[in-house]
């Protein structure tokens, strides 16, 4: 049997095995499992939308279990809001080491519960036990659900041609922080105190509900953004390249206007990362009605969000394509995001020491 690589499906595998087989029909389903598409969304009443996103409760004990737990929520959070619709609910379960003593869960859920709060998110069901064989930091599955009017949401599915595409922060934004949160004493020794302190700061950032929350008051659809995802594996570019697939479009995106931070090439060049293919939860990508694409980097702007055009939806039969310096090349994904192998050789390398 050939060894599995680790991380999500590819298309091809997802479409084989999973897109195959989806339970009964439901004429009540709006939007089903696509790749590249963060939620589903489906229609429990007349004229509402309900979208619904499912991911690990991802769960880092050693970041502390303020931000192990701000971070476990965010994930989820993002996805749902790239729905424009308001976040409503939570289910959560849990799944957790036999080790964690009452006090680490009640530490970890308090800081749990009070970030669905601030998000406005009740956690209405859910399950949680401790068991053999369960490890961090995949201690389970939560779902996020946002509701609001039919009328009202977004996915990338709807993007199209004319549209400009907009990237908010930049690349790279979660493996950076994760490496400066998980091995600040070797960065610092090989980058400065400087730039580990701003790679770390990065933490706060690895959340698009803020800028996807700005779209919706700015406006959807024909008022402004058609589109938003999450750039999570294979990053800005494994984004870009599902958004295209999920909207059935060419893009013409150019790699010289994507923002990468200073703090990101330094960490990304140090342990040996593409920052354009490299994990990146915190940007989001949009497509924007052209006439308002620069109106909504300068509203983004005014709440200290940093973003830039990067490109344009063309027609299906132009392609994806990437402008470097070097000229075009085909806008692919990555395939595996190369964050997991260099966070994990760093990882085996400090176990050894």
């Amino acid at each position: 049997m050939s060894e599995q690589r680790l991380g999500k499906l590819t298309p091809e595998r997802f479409e084989a095995i999973v897109l195959s087989s989806l339970g009964a029909p439901d004429a009540q389903v709006l939007v089903g499992p696509r790749h590249g598409v963060d939620v589903g969304v489906v229609r429990p009443a007349p004229g509402v939308a309900m979208a619904l996103t499912t991911d690990p409760v991802f769960v880092v004990p050693a970041y502390g279990w303020e931000r192990a737990a701000w971070f476990a929520v965010h994930i989820l959070a993002s996805d749902a809001a790239t729905s424009g619709l308001p976040l409503r609910w939570m289910t959560v379960d849990l799944n957790l080491p036999a080790e964690l003593d009452d006090e680490g869960l009640a530490s970890f859920w308090e800081a749990y519960a009070r970030t669905c709060g601030e998000l406005g998110l009740a956690v209405v069901t859910g399950h949680t036990a401790r068991y053999d064989g369960c490890n961090w930091p995949m201690v389970g599955g939560a779902t996020c659900i946002a509701l609001g009017s039919e009328d009202a949401y977004v996915t990338p599915t709807m993007a199209s041609p004319g549209e400009a595409v907009v990237v908010t922060k930049g690349a790279a934004i979660e493996a950076t922080a994760l490496f400066a949160a998980t091995f600040p004493v070797r960065l610092v020794a090989g980058l400065g105190e400087e730039v580990v302190a701003a790679a770390d700061a990065l933490f706060d950032a690895m959340t698009v509900v803020p800028e996807a929350r700005l779209a919706t008051s700015f406006g959807l659809r024909e008022a402004g953004v058609t589109a938003m995802h999450d750039a999570t594996e294979g990053g800005v570019v494994g984004g870009l390249a599902e958004l295209g697939e999920a909207a059935g479009v060419g893009l013409r995106i150019d790699r010289r206007a994507i923002p990468v931070r200073p703090e990101v090439r330094a960490v990304c060049d140090h342990v040996g990362i593409d920052p354009y293919a490299s994990i990146s939860e915190g940007t989001l990508l949009a497509t924007v009605v052209p006439e308002r694409a620069d109106g909504f980097v300068a509203a983004l702007a005014a709440q200290g969000i940093e973003a830039a055009v990067v490109g344009e939806v063309r027609p299906p039969e132009d392609g994806c394509v990437l402008v470097a310096d070097d000229g075009d090349r085909p806008l692919v994904h990555p395939g595996l995001d190369p964050f997991w192998v260099a966070f994990g050789a760093w990882a085996n390398e400090a176990e050894a020491r």
